[in-house]
């Protein structure tokens, strides 16, 4: 785990963490909740409201009246709940008609989605909109250029490596063309949905990509050897994991094998 005190309250100059107190194998230290705000304006928009946990939305909230703001929208990196289930509730805390932005029509509230090419301009901000799938169908990274910072939800984390439930292939498509963005615009910071922040862009991405190149050179010697399921795959592959998260270890595995028979 990392440094939770490191996490809570980090960011840049328009965007702050609220830390959700749901820590687990999958979620790290908890979730992150992002209040994004352009200096001197009243509105903010969030990003990833966290679990339907009265008192983190509580403490959303409070964050954002402590800056004398108010919640002018709400975003969604992906509609996992560790994510989005607390949205409805924070807009309803937060009074007014706030909506609920996200690429899958499930999640919003209100008629307006989020998808590739969007510019959110609530309070004078400028976020830009990514389709990154992968991690599952729907994931977003929103790029905040006036800081350099690339939110990226489960996309990539503040450590350790993203599961996977969407297709590798759409996956290794997203972190190529994540490296490729944040080479072009000298992305500075990433700012994860869970643990800490991350000052080298490029670096990250390229660990990324070679651990996910590496994990598929795995799996394939691991069919060469003879293993035929996912299951058997993780037992040779991830004997070093914990055994808690070999479910979700099958379910990046069997990615890898779909992705192999794909070619």
């Amino acid at each position: 785990m990392g440094d939770m005190t490191e996490i809570d309250g980090m960011g840049t100059e328009r965007a702050t963490c609220v830390l959700a107190e749901n820590p687990s194998a999958m979620t790290l230290d908890g979730t992150n909740t992002w209040l994004i705000a352009e200096p001197g304006s009243e509105e903010a928009v969030i990003v990833d409201p966290g679990p339907k946990d009265g008192k983190h939305l509580r403490r959303v909230l409070d964050t954002v009246e402590a800056q004398n703001r108010r919640i002018g929208l709400i975003l969604l990196t992906h509609g996992h709940p560790d994510h989005s289930a607390g949205a409805g509730r924070l807009a309803k805390l937060a009074g007014g008609q706030i909506k609920v932005r996200a690429l899958d029509p499930r999640h919003r509230l209100g008629d307006e989605g989020l998808a590739e090419g969007d510019v959110v301009t609530t309070g004078g901000l400028e976020l830009r909109i990514m389709e990154t799938p992968g991690h599952s169908d729907d994931s977003l990274t929103f790029w905040l250029p006036a800081d350099g910072a690339v939110l990226t939800g489960d996309t990539i984390l503040g450590y350790g490596t993203t599961v996977l439930e969407g297709s590798l292939g759409d996956y290794l498509g997203s972190l190529d063309r994540l490296r490729r963005f944040a080479t072009d615009v000298e992305a500075t910071t990433v700012l994860p949905g869970h643990g800490p922040k991350l000052d080298d862009p490029i670096a990250v991405l390229d660990y990324y990509i070679d651990h996910r190149r590496e994990r598929l050179a795995q799996v394939e010697s691991a069919v060469a050897a003879g293993a035929t399921t996912a299951r058997e795959v993780v037992e040779r592959v991830y004997a070093d994991v914990d055994r808690s998260l070999w479910p979700a270890a099958e379910q990046s595995v069997q990615a890898q094998l779909d992705y192999l028979n794909s070619r």
